[in-house]
């Protein structure tokens, strides 16, 4: 074919993606070319500002709201449609999405990057200069919200009726910054500028009533019994594009106010702040992510935070339900309701008080619709993290729902002991009830009792949730419990992180990997393929140089992307075992200290995450990874051949630079503690070969690309449980002398010449207590280690291992997972859009 026919081909092409693109979308794409084009009205008429003197931040809001115009017929069709047909809907509750940014995920699947790539380059705009105008969400911190925005993605391309409900954070988590080693949090301001995304919806608000008021006194919020008040959710909406562009479903965040409240007496007589308490308690439910659970106010905020979730998203799933439908008998028929983790768990006595005092269904008929309409995720198996609430709180704030909780234990009590008489110590473990001192309301109870559906995250995690952690509630009832391993969307993950990596893989196999990740298994073959060998490893040195630049641009950092990238990325707590990590790091720089001359390649460590502001350990082990990073830039015995660095404010935009140019994926949680992991098979997707322990869903990472491809090592979950009774940490102290060596070295204040005795408490942790058996898996992580960078050294076989893990991670897709809620859990079928 000659140059010149090729050419209208490509033109003729591309008429045809434009014409079916307009006609689906309902009208125009083009962003830009005329004075009313959407760019172009968006930066004039919505800034009322001369578009030659529009700052960055303003063409950034141009353009989204110009990419949400050519949605947003799409979206009305999407809710039109579900509307007529009236199916089966999801309704997903999750107090986080951790959706990162929406412009360049949107544009992808919308199939509009061509276009938009067009417009860039006739504007002459600096792209990645916009990109960085909008902030991350600040709607999640880790992996359970990170998964629940994957699932989303994935119920919207797989074309199912569904919707998500959260919390609209106005500050987030946390802003984390770095100082003298230490973390600090700011506020997260990330909606100081309007928010082009969302469409505020009042006249959809909801009320929400509680049982009492609040005063202020002294500064501080009390409680006034007896004196009931009213919350108003005002819902938020944000689109959520399925890859295609086909179904548009929909996010919607609640926001909390006052009513309309001024108490005019007060503020008369002085009382400027006292007139607005009831105002400042509801607007402060929304402010922020998991608030300080340290103290009793922030536990109790977090309480009502959990609860105005729980009852807006019901009052206003069940209005939907009503316009469609006048039989209340329909509602597990047309409505399914995942409980993502414990947290909204208080939809079990909500939607029992739903039934039972607003549609007067008696007590059998409105218990079965409850728990047919609700399934419910565990997601850990840490004690702390299955909440249990006073129940002195239910009592104060939410009376009726404790009358309901009651009576459902009663019965559930009264089950158990006929099925197993005499068996007293059984009825207290499946109680609701948390006896002692202070009498609790296990809230992972209830939400195994109220619902048709308890599945945990991985395998592993879902045996050990059946045999140890509910044991008593999987043996009545069995049929209840199964397995969704968890899965990352691979829109985000990997067409659109990793372009380099996804256009190789696309021009090799074509591209319907991108909605069924299964295809990448036809990789396998070209591990062997020296040609193919060499374009992954270029792609993948194209992603480490691209990382290196942005971190010199953004901070001044440098790293020698012809490093080994070794990097552990995840939430900071003692069970994900970054202090082990660093324990690693400090016998590899003893080696050095020891023999100057000891071959070692040259690698930089990289760990980022968040320690929750209350706990302390967890800071503390961030600071020592920063005093270690700092002492290990001032040894000029080490300097460039190892480094490490502590990258603040970990986020969704930062793990898609770093995830892609890493070359080693730690995952070394203690065995037994992790439920899945999802930065695992992100970094599984994008070529880095895993060091880590059996747990989680590393174990089926592993089984799918074979263990002889992974770096695994330490105890087993099995191991972990057998040994508790007996073992001692001090063994490993006392009998390995790399181990005291390093042990020795962090606690003589070499980390810590400025501040000695800060890392004390790292004492106690590690050779008095030592839950997390960090000493008993060491010295199997180091020799995991040494075979690692024996199989770095041969860049042909790092290649063809990273190759296979690549091609082995089609299961860990989340279509994959949401196919299997759809099938065995939620019985919901896709519901195309015309």
């Amino acid at each position: 074919m000659s140059a010149r026919k090729a050419a209208a081909l490509r033109a003729a092409t591309s008429s045809d993606i434009l014409e079916s693109l307009r006609r689906q979308y309902g009208g125009p794409i083009e962003l830009t070319g005329a004075a009313d084009a959407f760019y172009e009205r968006h930066l004039l008429f919505d800034n009322v500002a001369d578009p030659a003197a529009t700052t960055a931040r303003e063409r950034y809001e141009a353009l989204a709201r110009s990419v949400r115009d050519v949605l947003s017929q799409r979206w009305v069709r999407t809710e039109q449609t579900y509307q007529r047909v009236n199916p089966k809907r999801v309704y997903y509750l999750s107090m986080e999405f951790l959706i990162g940014r929406s412009l360049t995920n949107n544009i992808t699947n919308l199939v509009l990057s061509p276009f938009v790539s067009e417009f860039v380059e006739e504007k002459s705009l600096d792209w990645l200069g916009l990109l960085e105008e909008e902030p991350d969400a600040g709607l999640g911190n880790g992996g359970l919200g990170r998964l629940a925005a994957c699932f989303l993605d994935s119920m919207a391309t797989l074309q199912l009726p569904a919707m998500g409900y959260g919390l609209r954070y106005e500050y987030g988590m946390f802003r984390q910054s770095i100082e003298d080693g230490w973390q600090h949090e700011q506020p997260d301001n990330w909606l100081r500028r309007p928010d082009p995304w969302e469409v505020a919806r009042p006249d959809d608000q909801v009320e929400i009533e509680l049982n009492c008021s609040f005063e202020l006194r002294g500064g501080a919020l009390s409680p006034i019994l007896g004196r009931p008040s009213t919350l108003i959710g005002i819902p938020f909406d944000r689109p959520v594009v399925g890859h295609g562009g086909k179904t548009i479903n929909t996010l919607r965040l609640w926001a909390a106010a006052a009513g309309d409240y001024f108490d005019f007496q007060a503020f008369s007589h002085g009382d400027f702040v006292g007139a607005l308490a009831e105002t400042l308690v509801a607007e402060s439910l929304t402010r922020v992510l998991y608030p300080d659970d340290s103290t009793t106010q922030g536990q109790g905020l977090r309480f009502v935070q959990e609860y105005f979730l729980v009852a807006c998203s019901l009052a206003d799933l069940v209005r939907r339900f009503r316009r469609t439908n006048a039989d209340w008998n329909a509602l597990p028929e047309k409505v399914a309701i995942q409980l993502n983790d414990t947290h909204p768990a208080i939809a079990v006595p909500e939607l029992m008080r739903i039934l039972l005092d607003d549609a007067h269904l008696g007590w059998d008929q409105a218990w079965d619709l409850t728990q047919r309409a609700l399934a419910y995720t565990n997601h850990t198996l840490l004690p702390e993290a299955l909440e249990t609430w006073p129940l002195a709180w239910f009592e104060t704030l939410l009376p009726r729902h404790l009358e309901i909780v009651l009576e459902i234990n009663r019965r559930l009590l009264d089950a158990v002991r006929r099925r197993f008489p005499g068996d007293e110590g059984r009825v207290g473990r499946t109680s609701l009830i948390e006896e002692g001192p202070s009498k609790h309301v296990r809230m992972a109870n209830l939400a195994i009792v109220g619902s048709h559906s308890t599945n945990g995250v991985a395998a592993i995690h879902s045996a050990l949730l059946r045999s140890i952690t509910v044991r008593d509630l999987a043996e009545a009832f069995p049929e209840r419990f199964g397995n969704k391993t968890n899965g990352v969307t691979p829109r985000r993950w990997l067409l659109l992180a990793n372009p380099a990596l996804a256009s190789t893989i696309t021009e090799t196999i074509g591209d319907d990997w991108i909605a069924d990740l299964g295809q990448l298994a036809r990789l396998k073959p070209f591990a062997g393929d020296t040609s193919f060998r060499d374009a992954f490893r270029a792609t993948k040195r194209a992603a480490k140089s691209a990382f290196a630049e942005w971190l010199r641009s953004s901070s001044g950092q440098t790293v020698d992307p012809d490093t080994i990238f070794d990097t552990q990325v995840k939430r900071i707590h003692e069970y994900k075992r970054q202090l082990l990590n660093a324990l690693r790091i400090v016998v590899l720089y003893n080696r050095l200290r020891e023999d100057p001359k000891l071959e070692m390649t040259p690698r930089t460590f990289l760990f980022a995450g968040k320690a929750a502001p209350a706990y302390r350990l967890a800071k503390l082990i961030i600071k020592l990874l920063n005093n270690v990073a700092a002492t290990i830039d001032g040894d000029p015995a080490v300097r460039g051949r190892l480094k490490v660095l502590f990258l603040p404010e970990y986020s969704v935009s930062l793990a898609e630079r770093l995830i892609p140019a890493a070359d080693v994926s730690n995952q070394i949680s203690t065995a037994g503690y992790e439920a899945s992991g999802t930065s695992n098979m992100k970094f599984m997707m994008n070529g880095a070969l895993t060091i880590g322990t059996r747990d989680g869903a590393t174990i089926e990472m592993a089984q799918e690309a074979g263990e002889e491809n992974f770096f695994l090592f330490g105890l087993t979950a099995e191991q972990v449980a057998a040994s508790r009774a007996w073992y001692d940490p001090r063994w490993h102290y006392d009998n390995q002398p790399e181990i005291r060596a390093a042990l020795d070295l962090i606690f003589s204040d070499h980390f810590s010449r400025n501040e000695p005795g800060v890392f004390a408490p790292l004492r106690d942790t590690l050779l008095t207590r030592d839950h997390y058996m960090h000493l008993a898996d060491l010295a199997s992580y180091l020799e995991a280690d040494r075979s690692l960078c024996a199989l770095y050294a041969d860049r042909d076989g790092w290649a063809r291992k990273a190759i296979l893990n690549v091609a082995s991670s089609g299961k860990f897709s989340s279509d994959r997972t949401i196919a299997e809620y759809a099938a065995d859990i939620w019985h919901v079928k896709p519901c195309p859009v015309p």
